[in-house]
């Protein structure tokens, strides 16, 4: 992402409903797949940490490193985490070693990446067996829009897709399901409405409606279904995100 972008997620990110629970189910599926072991903190990285704010959160859980490629979030994270704590690639590998962690995660972060089976791979070499990956993406190519293409994706996905990059034989599959599944009626209109009608989407000072937060109590509501729908049972056939729970082998 630019920087613009950078500025504009640590504006609204902690408190619009989708970023906060995005945090905020993550947060839960660790605590429900990987308990706390008393007298041990585990070892988590963030993955494409962003300007840190999820991995600041579970700082005091977890014994937590952060990674990103990105100028603009590296200056963000240095000013939040301890010099050692904060990581880049080295070429297109993570500099950690082999089963060096307990938990990795990457929230709308494969994404960005040519090649997110290398990535993927990349998680399973950094886990200890037993350890824990939680991965977030957007869903759906039907809702490509001009937003994917300022944040620089190179794809949505579809559950098939995503379950791919983490095959049986390396990952037993914990949780893998659509996400803000109420929102995908609304999101496709939004995205068709800027694809026939750019000029009123791109006027100057037009703000994009992913970038509001709604009302206090209709961001509360949003964010209490979009948690709570995160860990049904039910397999839902669409979503405007992918959640991925899945546990090394």
């Amino acid at each position: 992402m630019n920087a613009a972008e950078y500025a504009n997620l640590e504006r609204i990110e902690a408190a619009h409903w989708y970023y906060a629970g995005k945090r905020e189910l993550v947060a839960r599926w660790i605590a429900r797949a990987r308990p706390a072991r008393p007298g041990r903190a585990d070892r988590l990285l963030d993955c494409g940490a962003g300007t840190g704010l999820f991995a600041r959160e579970m700082a005091g859980l977890f014994d937590t490193w952060v990674l990103d490629d990105h100028e603009e979030s590296l200056r963000m994270l240095r000013a939040k985490f301890p010099a050692d704590r904060v990581l880049s690639l080295a070429g297109d590998r993570v500099p950690l070693a082999d089963g060096s962690l307990e938990v990795v995660t990457a929230l709308d972060v494969l994404e960005h990446t040519p090649d997110d089976a290398a990535v993927a791979r990349g998680f399973h070499r950094l886990l200890v067996p037993g350890g824990l990956a939680v991965v977030t993406v957007p869903a759906s190519m039907s809702l490509w829009s001009d937003w994917d293409v300022g944040l620089h994706h190179f794809r949505r996905y579809h559950r098939a897709q995503l379950r791919a990059l983490f095959p049986a034989g390396q990952w037993e599959l914990v949780y893998v399901n659509y996400t803000n599944v109420p929102a995908y009626p609304a999101v496709w209109l939004l995205r068709r409405w800027r694809k026939w009608f750019p000029a009123a989407a791109t006027a100057p000072g037009a703000e994009r409606a992913e970038d509001r937060i709604p009302a206090p109590f209709l961001n509360g509501l949003l964010r209490r279904i979009f948690v709570a729908m995160a860990f049904w049972p039910v397999p839902f056939p669409f979503g405007v995100s992918l959640l991925l729970v899945a546990r090394r082998r």
